[in-house]
Protein backbone atom coordinates (compact mmCIF):
# COMPACT_ATOMS: atom_id res chain seq x y z
CA UNK A 1 0.00 0.00 0.00
CA UNK A 2 1.03 3.80 -0.17
CA UNK A 3 -0.30 7.26 0.82
CA UNK A 4 -0.46 10.13 -1.47
CA UNK A 5 -1.52 13.73 -0.76
CA UNK A 6 -2.12 16.84 -2.86
CA UNK A 7 -2.80 20.08 -0.95
CA UNK A 8 -4.16 22.94 -3.10
CA UNK A 9 -4.20 26.53 -1.85
CA UNK A 10 -4.36 29.61 -2.94
CA UNK A 11 -0.59 30.05 -3.42
CA UNK A 12 -0.41 26.72 -5.63
CA UNK A 13 -0.40 23.08 -4.62
CA UNK A 14 1.93 20.82 -2.88
CA UNK A 15 1.76 16.56 -3.99
CA UNK A 16 3.83 14.15 -1.63
CA UNK A 17 4.33 10.62 -2.16
CA UNK A 18 5.60 7.67 -0.33
CA UNK A 19 7.85 4.74 -2.15
CA UNK A 20 7.08 1.61 -0.43
CA UNK A 21 5.38 -0.91 -1.80
CA UNK A 22 4.62 -4.28 0.07
CA UNK A 23 3.42 -7.91 -1.09
CA UNK A 24 3.12 -9.37 2.68
CA UNK A 25 5.97 -8.21 5.34
CA UNK A 26 8.68 -10.21 4.26
CA UNK A 27 8.61 -8.67 0.84
CA UNK A 28 9.07 -4.59 1.07
CA UNK A 29 10.56 -2.86 -1.81
CA UNK A 30 10.27 0.69 -3.05
CA UNK A 31 8.72 2.50 -6.20
CA UNK A 32 8.59 5.79 -7.09
CA UNK A 33 4.62 6.56 -7.03
CA UNK A 34 4.54 10.50 -8.10
CA UNK A 35 5.49 10.88 -11.63
CA UNK A 36 5.84 14.52 -13.09
CA UNK A 37 5.62 16.13 -16.42
CA UNK A 38 6.56 19.20 -17.17
CA UNK A 39 6.76 21.36 -20.91
CA UNK A 40 8.37 24.46 -19.56
CA UNK A 41 5.63 27.79 -20.14
CA UNK A 42 3.19 24.89 -21.19
CA UNK A 43 2.20 22.93 -18.30
CA UNK A 44 3.39 20.94 -15.19
CA UNK A 45 1.55 17.82 -13.86
CA UNK A 46 1.93 15.43 -11.16
CA UNK A 47 0.67 11.66 -10.92
CA UNK A 48 0.47 10.10 -7.30
CA UNK A 49 -0.64 6.67 -7.44
CA UNK A 50 -1.94 3.96 -4.96
CA UNK A 51 -2.86 0.41 -5.13
CA UNK A 52 -2.16 -2.49 -7.37
CA UNK A 53 1.38 -1.81 -8.54
CA UNK A 54 0.91 -3.66 -11.67
CA UNK A 55 -2.52 -1.65 -12.73
CA UNK A 56 -0.75 1.79 -12.03
CA UNK A 57 1.93 0.87 -14.24
CA UNK A 58 0.45 -0.18 -16.83
CA UNK A 59 -2.03 2.44 -16.98
CA UNK A 60 0.23 5.09 -17.17
CA UNK A 61 2.57 3.05 -19.87
CA UNK A 62 -0.94 3.07 -21.74
CA UNK A 63 -0.82 7.61 -21.17
CA UNK A 64 2.58 7.60 -22.61
CA UNK A 65 1.10 5.92 -25.68
CA UNK A 66 -1.39 7.62 -26.00
CA UNK A 67 -4.93 7.13 -25.08
CA UNK A 68 -7.97 7.53 -27.66
CA UNK A 69 -11.05 8.59 -25.70
CA UNK A 70 -14.64 8.22 -26.78
CA UNK A 71 -15.46 11.07 -28.27
CA UNK A 72 -12.05 11.76 -30.46
CA UNK A 73 -9.89 9.65 -33.22
CA UNK A 74 -6.93 11.02 -31.87
CA UNK A 75 -4.54 9.19 -29.64
CA UNK A 76 -4.29 12.12 -26.31
CA UNK A 77 -1.21 11.92 -23.96
CA UNK A 78 -0.57 14.27 -20.71
CA UNK A 79 1.91 16.32 -23.24
CA UNK A 80 -0.98 17.03 -25.71
CA UNK A 81 -4.02 16.99 -23.26
CA UNK A 82 -5.68 20.70 -23.76
CA UNK A 83 -7.19 21.29 -20.26
CA UNK A 84 -6.36 19.02 -16.55
CA UNK A 85 -9.93 18.19 -16.56
CA UNK A 86 -8.97 16.21 -20.03
CA UNK A 87 -5.94 14.66 -18.93
CA UNK A 88 -8.22 13.18 -16.07
CA UNK A 89 -9.99 11.89 -18.68
CA UNK A 90 -7.29 10.41 -20.09
CA UNK A 91 -5.93 8.44 -16.87
CA UNK A 92 -9.32 7.87 -15.94
CA UNK A 93 -9.94 5.93 -19.20
CA UNK A 94 -6.50 4.25 -18.62
CA UNK A 95 -7.42 3.08 -15.31
CA UNK A 96 -10.79 1.42 -16.03
CA UNK A 97 -8.83 -0.36 -19.23
CA UNK A 98 -6.19 -2.09 -17.48
CA UNK A 99 -8.47 -3.07 -14.28
CA UNK A 100 -11.24 -4.56 -17.23
CA UNK A 101 -9.04 -6.01 -19.15
CA UNK A 102 -7.39 -8.02 -15.38
CA UNK A 103 -11.10 -8.90 -14.63
CA UNK A 104 -11.72 -10.32 -18.07
CA UNK A 105 -13.70 -12.64 -18.21
CA UNK A 106 -15.61 -12.34 -14.79
CA UNK A 107 -14.58 -15.48 -13.05
CA UNK A 108 -14.75 -16.29 -10.03
CA UNK A 109 -10.74 -15.91 -9.47
CA UNK A 110 -10.78 -13.08 -11.62
CA UNK A 111 -12.93 -10.98 -9.17
CA UNK A 112 -10.55 -12.17 -6.10
CA UNK A 113 -7.90 -10.42 -7.88
CA UNK A 114 -7.07 -7.39 -6.22
CA UNK A 115 -7.19 -4.78 -9.09
CA UNK A 116 -8.45 -1.55 -7.14
CA UNK A 117 -6.20 1.80 -8.01
CA UNK A 118 -6.34 5.17 -7.59
CA UNK A 119 -4.56 8.35 -8.90
CA UNK A 120 -3.89 11.93 -7.92
CA UNK A 121 -3.74 14.34 -10.64
CA UNK A 122 -2.83 18.10 -9.90
CA UNK A 123 -0.98 20.44 -11.98
CA UNK A 124 -1.64 23.64 -14.54
CA UNK A 125 -2.08 23.81 -18.17
CA UNK A 126 -1.39 26.94 -20.02
CA UNK A 127 -3.96 29.65 -19.55
CA UNK A 128 -6.09 27.62 -17.56
CA UNK A 129 -6.61 27.04 -13.79
CA UNK A 130 -4.78 24.91 -11.32
CA UNK A 131 -6.87 22.10 -10.06
CA UNK A 132 -6.51 18.69 -8.17
CA UNK A 133 -8.56 15.74 -8.76
CA UNK A 134 -9.07 12.22 -7.31
CA UNK A 135 -9.21 9.26 -9.86
CA UNK A 136 -11.09 6.16 -9.26
CA UNK A 137 -9.94 2.83 -10.48
CA UNK A 138 -13.29 2.73 -12.59
CA UNK A 139 -12.58 5.81 -14.19
CA UNK A 140 -14.56 8.36 -12.84
CA UNK A 141 -13.36 11.29 -10.65
CA UNK A 142 -13.89 14.26 -8.37
CA UNK A 143 -12.34 17.72 -8.06
CA UNK A 144 -10.48 19.31 -4.94
CA UNK A 145 -12.57 22.24 -3.91
CA UNK A 146 -12.16 25.36 -1.70
CA UNK A 147 -13.95 23.69 1.30
CA UNK A 148 -11.63 20.64 1.92
CA UNK A 149 -8.38 21.86 -0.23
CA UNK A 150 -6.64 18.52 -0.17
CA UNK A 151 -7.34 14.85 -1.49
CA UNK A 152 -5.61 11.70 -0.11
CA UNK A 153 -5.44 8.24 -1.55
CA UNK A 154 -4.03 5.06 -0.18
CA UNK A 155 -3.43 4.35 3.39
CA UNK A 156 -5.09 8.04 4.68
CA UNK A 157 -6.36 7.80 8.16
CA UNK A 158 -3.48 8.22 10.18
CA UNK A 159 -2.77 11.21 8.34
CA UNK A 160 -6.12 13.05 7.78
CA UNK A 161 -7.05 14.48 11.25
CA UNK A 162 -3.68 17.32 10.85
CA UNK A 163 -4.88 18.19 7.71
CA UNK A 164 -8.94 18.38 8.67
CA UNK A 165 -7.93 20.62 11.52
CA UNK A 166 -5.32 22.86 10.30
CA UNK A 167 -5.09 23.34 6.66
CA UNK A 168 -7.43 25.95 4.94
CA UNK A 169 -7.53 27.75 0.86
CA UNK A 170 -5.60 30.37 2.21
CA UNK A 171 -2.53 28.41 4.20
CA UNK A 172 0.42 29.64 3.07
CA UNK A 173 2.05 27.15 0.35
CA UNK A 174 4.98 26.39 2.81
CA UNK A 175 2.91 25.64 5.69
CA UNK A 176 1.00 23.46 3.61
CA UNK A 177 3.68 21.15 3.01
CA UNK A 178 4.63 21.32 6.79
CA UNK A 179 1.26 19.96 7.48
CA UNK A 180 1.69 17.22 4.68
CA UNK A 181 5.47 16.19 6.19
CA UNK A 182 3.47 16.19 9.40
CA UNK A 183 0.34 14.01 7.95
CA UNK A 184 3.42 11.30 6.33
CA UNK A 185 4.67 11.24 10.19
CA UNK A 186 2.07 10.40 11.93
CA UNK A 187 1.49 7.48 8.97
CA UNK A 188 4.66 6.14 8.90
CA UNK A 189 4.52 5.68 12.80
CA UNK A 190 1.05 3.95 12.70
CA UNK A 191 1.15 2.21 9.75
CA UNK A 192 4.29 0.01 8.46
CA UNK A 193 2.88 -0.21 5.11
CA UNK A 194 3.70 3.25 4.69
CA UNK A 195 7.37 4.63 4.47
CA UNK A 196 10.37 6.73 3.14
CA UNK A 197 11.41 7.76 0.88
CA UNK A 198 9.10 10.52 0.11
CA UNK A 199 8.73 12.30 -3.18
CA UNK A 200 7.88 16.02 -2.78
CA UNK A 201 6.77 18.07 -5.62
CA UNK A 202 6.06 22.19 -4.92
CA UNK A 203 3.73 24.20 -7.69
CA UNK A 204 3.32 27.89 -7.27
CA UNK A 205 0.17 28.90 -9.02
CA UNK A 206 0.37 30.35 -12.31
CA UNK A 207 3.96 30.27 -12.70
CA UNK A 208 3.75 26.67 -14.91
CA UNK A 209 7.01 25.40 -12.84
CA UNK A 210 7.29 22.52 -9.72
CA UNK A 211 10.13 22.03 -7.43
CA UNK A 212 10.77 18.28 -6.59
CA UNK A 213 12.48 16.57 -4.09
CA UNK A 214 12.85 13.64 -2.56
CA UNK A 215 12.90 12.93 1.64
CA UNK A 216 14.46 10.44 3.08
CA UNK A 217 14.55 8.53 6.50
CA UNK A 218 17.48 10.65 7.59
CA UNK A 219 16.79 13.97 6.20
CA UNK A 220 17.32 16.46 8.39
CA UNK A 221 14.02 18.73 8.44
CA UNK A 222 11.83 15.64 8.25
CA UNK A 223 13.61 14.00 11.63
CA UNK A 224 13.70 17.61 13.12
CA UNK A 225 9.64 17.87 12.51
CA UNK A 226 9.00 14.73 13.42
CA UNK A 227 10.65 15.02 16.65
CA UNK A 228 9.36 18.59 17.33
CA UNK A 229 5.80 17.32 16.68
CA UNK A 230 5.72 14.54 19.33
CA UNK A 231 6.93 17.02 21.79
CA UNK A 232 4.29 19.51 20.94
CA UNK A 233 1.91 16.88 21.20
CA UNK A 234 2.88 15.62 24.42
CA UNK A 235 2.98 19.35 25.86
CA UNK A 236 -0.15 20.03 24.56
CA UNK A 237 -1.91 17.21 26.27
CA UNK A 238 -0.38 18.23 29.62
CA UNK A 239 -1.42 21.28 29.67
CA UNK A 240 -5.07 20.17 29.43
CA UNK A 241 -7.27 20.11 32.31
CA UNK A 242 -7.78 15.78 33.56
CA UNK A 243 -11.52 14.74 33.58
CA UNK A 244 -12.54 16.86 36.75
CA UNK A 245 -14.92 13.22 36.98
CA UNK A 246 -12.03 10.85 37.82
CA UNK A 247 -11.25 11.58 41.75
CA UNK A 248 -15.08 12.09 42.69
CA UNK A 249 -16.29 9.68 44.79
CA UNK A 250 -18.16 6.62 43.81
CA UNK A 251 -21.29 5.59 45.28
CA UNK A 252 -20.98 1.88 46.73
CA UNK A 253 -23.33 -0.65 46.37
CA UNK A 254 -24.04 -1.02 49.97
CA UNK A 255 -26.13 1.93 51.60
CA UNK A 256 -24.44 4.77 53.28
CA UNK A 257 -21.00 4.23 51.85
CA UNK A 258 -18.83 6.20 49.14
CA UNK A 259 -15.57 5.46 47.82
CA UNK A 260 -13.06 8.20 47.66
CA UNK A 261 -10.06 7.60 45.46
Amino acid sequence: MTYCVGMLVDEGLAMIADTRTNAGVDNISSYRKLHVTKIPGDRVLAVATAGNLSVTQTALALVAAGIKLPDSTAFETLQTAPSLFRAAQILGNALATVRATLNSPPTPTADSLNVSASMLLGGQIGGGKMGLYLIYGQGNFIECGRDTPYLQIGELKYGKPILDRALRIDTPLAEAVKLGLISFDSTIRSNIAVGPPLDLIIMPRDELTGAERRISADDDYFRDLGRRWSEALAAAHRAMPDPPWVDEPREDPRPGIAIVR
